[in-house]
C-alpha cells in the first residue's frame, strides 16, 4: 500500500509539469498582441515555422515594403499551424496566405506523421483560406539533407522531394500558385549549400534574398 501511495504522489507531482508542457500547445499567445495592433490589412501573411519566423530578422524591409506580415513559429508542424490558422491568418483578412510548412513534420517534431497527412493539413489550410476569400499560395519545402536535432531521420532530403511533388500536384490540380524554392536552392544532394544555410536547413540572408525574389514573382 505504501508503494502504491508513493506512486500516486509521484504522479501528482508530475501534473504541473505536464500541464506546463501542454500549455498553449499551438502558441496562440505568440502573435496575439501583434494581431491586435495591426491597423492595416496585410497584403499577405507568411505562415510557417522557424524559416518564416527568422525571416523578418533577416530582412525587415521585405515585410514592411510589401505590406507582408510573418506568422512563423520555430519548431511548429503543420498540425500546430492548422490549429492557429484562424487567429493568425483568417482574422487578419489578407489577400494572400503563403504557406511554407512540412519540414518539422518530417523531422518528427510532433511525432510520426505520414506525408499524406502532412499534405492533408496543408490542404485544410488552403480550404479554410478559400472559404474566407483569402488566396492560398503553397510554397515548396526548402531542401534539407539532414536535421541536426533529429539525426535518426536519415532520408530527409528524399522525403522532402516526395512531399513537394505531392504539394505541386495538388496546387496544379486546384489552380493554386506554387512557389518552388526547392529546385532553385538545392544542391546535388537535395540539401541547402553552406552559402545559403550554415546548418543545412535555415537560410542565411543570401538564402532569404533568393526566396524573396521567387515569392514576389508569384504575388505580383
Amino acid at each position: 500500500m505504501k508503494k502504491i501511495t508513493s506512486l500516486v504522489a509521484g504522479a501528482l507531482l508530475l501534473l504541473p509539469t505536464l500541464a506546463s508542457a501542454q500549455d498553449d500547445w499551438a502558441q496562440f499567445k505568440r502573435y496575439a498582441a501583434d494581431n491586435d495592433e495591426l491597423t492595416v490589412q496585410p497584403k499577405a501573411v507568411l505562415m510557417g515555422d522557424s524559416i518564416t519566423d527568422g525571416w523578418p530578422d533577416a530582412d525587415k524591409d521585405f515585410f514592411t515594403d510589401n505590406n507582408f506580415v510573418g506568422r512563423g513559429i520555430s519548431g511548429q508542424t503543420t498540425s500546430h499551424m492548422l490549429v492557429r490558422f484562424r487567429q493568425d491568418v483568417v482574422d487578419l483578412q489578407p489577400k494572400y496566405v503563403a504557406i511554407l510548412a512540412g519540414t518539422n513534420d518530417i523531422a518528427l517534431n510532433n511525432g510520426y506523421i505520414a506525408l499524406e497527412d502532412i499534405l492533408g493539413n496543408i490542404i485544410s489550410m488552403c480550404e479554410i483560406a478559400k472559404a474566407n476569400r483569402i488566396k492560398p499560395v503553397i510554397c515548396s519545402v526548402l531542401p534539407c539533407k539532414k536535421y541536426g536535432w533529429r539525426p535518426e531521420v536519415t532520408d530527409a532530403g528524399e522525403q522532402i522531394v516526395r512531399l513537394n511533388a505531392m504539394l505541386q500536384a495538388y496546387a496544379k490540380e486546384n489552380k493554386i500558385p506554387y512557389v518552388d524554392y526547392h529546385s532553385v536552392m538545392k544542391d546535388s544532394e537535395n540539401g541547402l549549400p553552406a552559402s545559403l544555410a550554415k546548418d543545412g536547413c535555415h537560410p542565411t540572408p543570401e538564402g532569404y534574398e533568393i526566396m524573396e525574389e521567387i515569392l514576389l514573382k508569384t504575388l505580383k
